[in-house]
């Protein structure tokens, strides 16, 4: 009885995480085709007002967010083909966040119209840079230690 019980609960989860991970799946492309979207209409504007540079680093940062998102879809699929959830995605996002940050920055400090000396914040950009260099390091890490991983395994599966 409460083995059949604890059967349809598992199958019951098991549905319901399916029609989570689609639903997630339908948030991403959605998220990236109004990414998209929004990409295009900076590239539009930018050439309207003549001002390509300003509109290419801006539309840069969004295509970094196209980043993100394409990495997120590739992860889902990677899950629901596999059941397996990389680390490594998660490593890489902050990354790409973490460059979109430097990017878009000196953009928007420069566009402000501020004097630049005000809103420049040299601590505020150390801090991003060694962010970054720790969240390489620790990608790193982790890309090595998963292909060590997998090295090891297609040697067992040879002898």
């Amino acid at each position: 009885m409460i083995a059949t019980f604890e059967d349809r609960l598992l199958i019951v989860l098991r549905a319901f995480n399916h029609l989570l991970h689609a639903f997630l799946a339908i948030a991403l492309v959605l998220a990236s085709l109004m990414v998209i979207w929004e990409f295009s209409v900076a590239v539009v504007h930018a050439v309207e007002m003549n001002n390509l540079a300003h509109g290419f680093l801006q539309s840069l940062g969004t295509l970094f967010i196209v980043w993100t998102l394409s990495s997120l879809i590739s992860a889902e699929i990677n899950y629901v083909q596999t059941g397996v959830f990389h680390v490594v995605v998660f490593i890489e996002v902050a990354m790409i966040t973490l460059l979109r940050q430097l990017i878009v920055e000196p953009v928007r400090t420069a566009t402000a119209g501020q004097n630049a000396e005000q809103l420049f914040n040299p601590l505020h950009y150390g801090l991003l840079l060694a962010s970054l260099l720790v969240i390489g390091i620790l990608h790193k890490l982790v890309t090595s230690s998963e292909k060590k991983t997998l090295d090891k395994e297609a040697a067992g599966n040879k002898g």
